[in-house]
């Protein structure tokens, strides 16, 4: 029991250690950001050349998740809502569903599996390479060099990505609920406007983005921590993976929660 317990101390607070990393890393990048933009310093093609690999990466599979969400969706509540005789609100359920939780959580995910797994294994070679080493040497800063490059592209890509699911997801959603369940388009939009307020896709396009500085912040801390030769750079891909998702089904937990609290939907 003794073993047990130290091993449950040890990783508790080896976990709150790694979580003041992140923590004390995040503060740094978006001060640095600020920092570097008024001085001229900021890596303006760093930026451009990583925000464009991330959307040749993660365009097609956000409209290939998008479709089928959308479909999901609308068959499931189409479905719910035709026993109560409600038809016309298939479009205000399977719009909010898509724009206040699909749309985010899908971008959340495609950055985090994409995003991360790159991000993490380019920098953990650097490391295992020497490189950041050699930076150091030089008297450059890695985290002005490549964390806050890759931070600033992702801020750009995330809501981006958020905007073509959502486009992707709801016109999905209206093609079955027009063509397979009966629906009139002019109702369905109506109820689409009616509930669906510019408030909601705000609220998306922060949570996109929030996600996305999440997922990169993991990635540059596991990336750069990395030892160990490949084998290291391998387990630190696969921890920032899997971290950056249970971080942002936690924080989506979260701000859906006081949005259900302090905004609650109503007709606009």
């Amino acid at each position: 029991m003794r073993v047990v317990g130290d091993n449950v101390s040890e990783t508790v607070l080896s976990s709150l250690r790694t979580f003041g990393r992140v923590v004390a890393m995040a503060i740094e990048s978006m001060v640095g950001a600020v920092a570097d933009v008024v001085a001229g310093r900021f890596q303006w093609r760093e930026m451009l050349r990583q925000a464009w690999y991330l959307v040749t990466v993660t365009a097609v599979p956000a409209v290939l998740m998008a479709v089928p969400f959308g479909v999901v969706v609308s068959v499931q509540i189409g479905n719910l809502i035709h026993q109560v005789g409600a038809d016309s609100l298939l479009g205000a359920a399977g719009g909010l569903g898509v724009i206040q939780q699909g749309a985010p959580m899908a971008t959340g995910l495609l950055l985090g599996g994409a995003g991360t797994a790159t991000i993490a294994a380019d920098l953990g070679a650097r490391r295992i390479r020497e490189e950041i080493d050699a930076l150091d040497t030089m008297g450059i800063n890695p985290l002005h060099r490549l964390v806050i490059p890759r931070m600033a592209a992702m801020l750009l890509v995330g809501p981006l990505l958020n905007v073509l699911i959502i486009f992707a997801g709801v016109l999905s959603g209206y093609a079955v609920a027009t063509g397979v369940q009966g629906v009139t388009p002019g109702s369905y939009w109506a109820t689409f406007g009616s509930f669906a307020t510019v408030t909601d896709v705000w609220i998306s396009m922060a949570k996109s983005a929030l996600f996305g500085f999440i997922v990169v912040i993991v990635a540059c801390q596991r990336g750069l921590e990395a030892k160990g030769g490949p084998r290291g750079v391998a387990d630190g891909v696969n921890a920032a993976v899997v971290l950056s998702i249970l971080a942002i089904a936690v924080v989506n937990v979260a701000i859906t929660q006081l949005v259900t609290m302090f905004l609650p939907t109503r007709i606009a």
